[in-house]
């Protein structure tokens, strides 16, 4: 859902502004989240959706989420190559937009003569990374965690090695590779859209403009902010925003950890048992703990097992005066932007800044350590045309 939400508001900008008709296709490997067809359903009708027929990964066991994204792309090209068939009988396809581990969708472009386009719904920093990650690849023949000085690259902060993302910290792993590979196909597209703009990250930006006047880079189009508003994530907030209709000003604690977040049960009992010690009010969007990696949730936006059943004994009774638990999927903007908001409880990716900053939405951030150690090493002519998303 991450990636999905400012691709569809992407989509959204680009009918209003230049008069496309859109085509989400949706590579999958088995049925697709309730919140994601709702979200599509929802979209304006000047954007349709084509769901491919579920990749087969049964061979794919215990491998991190890159690697299973990249081979379910990988996997669907010929239902891709079957779509555009059927498009283009209709009408002229003008682009082919990816998300930034959809490169091998290029080659199925070049085939039908489409312009690919990359999204990356990060910031510029995120983008840089990506560009130089071939010749960081090079440069260096050790882990990056074991990097004994900071990286630094142009217009960003220096980061450490073991900061990097948690795909890239083991080279012997597949989704390393994976990894690799999309970042040296950055370079075939046509131009490479991202979540950002240039008050924000003026430093990066300007970096990245500076680097493609030297390089065969592709142009850059910082097309942010993207944030979704508007709508209700596919949930009956009817409960969850009355609740905090009665809540006085400024009281509530947002606790969230995102659409690939997971706990373990023992971290779920403790989050709980410190929520209701706090006495402090808090809106708690809560999903099925696991055992297993810390990204585990990745593909599953539902729970599959009610997460309520989870809780202490108990404790939906006793909090039921200062708190309010939503399972699987909760309103983020209406949620963030009223008014009884206080602070954010969110895991250490702080997607959230960019939907406060649109919304003038004041919140203090508070970063969750759960589990962090497994994550971290764990625009065309205003014609009218299609484009494939």
């Amino acid at each position: 859902m991450g990636h999905l939400i400012p691709l569809a508001e992407l989509a959204k900008r680009l009918i209003h502004y230049h008069y496309f008709s859109i085509t989400f296709i949706i590579p999958t490997d088995g049925t697709l989240s309730k919140s994601a067809r709702e979200l599509l359903d929802d979209l304006p009708k000047n954007i349709s959706s084509v769901v491919l027929p579920p990749a087969n990964l049964d061979d794919l066991h215990d491998v991190k989420p890159l690697t299973r994204i990249s081979q379910t792309i990988s996997r669907s090209l010929p239902s891709l190559q079957e779509v555009f068939k059927v498009l283009s009988t209709t009408t002229r396809l003008t682009a082919l937009v990816v998300d930034l581990f959809g490169t091998d969708s290029f080659d199925v472009a070049k085939e039908f003569k489409v312009s690919p386009y990359i999204f990356v719904p990060g910031a510029a920093m995120v983008l840089s990374w990506m560009l130089h990650m071939p010749t960081l690849d090079e440069m260096y023949s050790c882990e990056y965690k074991h990097l004994q000085n900071p990286v630094k690259l142009p217009g960003c902060i220096a980061l450490h090695g073991r900061d990097l993302f948690y795909t890239i910290q083991d080279r012997k792993d597949e989704s390393y590779t994976w990894f690799l590979h999309h970042c040296k196909r950055f370079g075939l597209a046509q131009g490479i859209m991202f979540n950002s703009f240039i008050d924000l990250e003026t430093s990066a930006i300007n970096a990245l403009n500076e680097g493609n006047k030297n390089s065969k880079l592709p142009p850059i189009y910082p097309v942010g902010p993207l944030v979704q508003s508007g709508s209700n994530d596919g949930v009956d907030v009817n409960d969850c925003l009355k609740w905090l209709d009665d809540q006085p000003h400024r009281s509530v604690l947002f606790v969230s950890f995102g659409s690939g977040g997971a706990l373990s049960p023992e971290q779920l009992l403790e989050l709980a048992f410190g929520l209701e010690s706090s006495g402090q009010r808090f809106l708690w969007v809560i999903r099925s703990p696991t055992q297993k990696a810390a990204n585990a949730n990745f593909f599953d936006a539902q729970s599959i097992e009610d997460p309520l059943a989870f809780l202490p004994e108990g404790f939906l009774e006793r909090t039921k005066r200062m708190g309010i638990v939503v399972p699987s999927w909760a309103p983020q903007i209406q949620v963030l932007t009223h008014a009884s908001n206080r602070r954010v409880f969110d895991p250490l990716w702080m997607e959230l800044n960019l939907g406060e900053l649109c919304t003038w939405c004041a919140l203090d951030c508070l970063a969750s350590l759960c589990r962090a150690e497994d994550e971290c090493c764990d625009a065309s002519a205003g014609h009218e045309g299609r484009v494939a998303a």
